[in-house]
């Protein structure tokens, strides 16, 4: 490790600790807590990020049905917290070249602004885009 990315790791680490206590976070550096009710939706067993897999039922995980389903509880949250609205923004797939880095740093230096789109704006696949 060099001198220089001490403070990188410093950062990345502190994050991890937090997030990983407040949240169960997976650090997949494209953090989506603000729009699924700070509850991880990479806890998912199939790690989705628009809403629960065709094969939840009950509220039960189709992977594990000892398990909650992580879109339900999100959802439950949400309607708890009378946002379900944030629920209707399609969110874009993630971006696996920034697993396991800090999504603050990503966040700051730009690498992550096609999450946070204005609230009139819409993430479209790009075959979908206007060119």
């Amino acid at each position: 490790m060099n001198v220089a990315t001490i403070p990188y790791y410093l950062l990345y680490y502190s994050e991890r600790c937090v997030k990983e206590a407040l949240f169960r976070c997976s650090m997949c550096g494209n953090c989506a807590l603000r729009f699924t009710g700070l509850i991880c939706p990479m806890r998912c067993p199939k790690q989705l990020r628009n809403g629960p897999c065709g094969g939840s039922e009950d509220g039960r995980c189709e992977t594990d049905r000892n398990k909650r389903c992580v879109w339900n509880m999100i959802y439950e949250r949400n309607k708890f917290l009378h946002r379900l609205d944030k629920m209707q923004k399609l969110q874009p797939p993630i971006d696996w070249t920034l697993w396991h880095t800090s999504s603050w740093l990503n966040h700051f230096t730009g690498k992550d602004a096609y999450l946070f789109l204005s609230e009139d704006e819409q993430w479209k696949p790009r075959d979908q885009q206007e060119r």
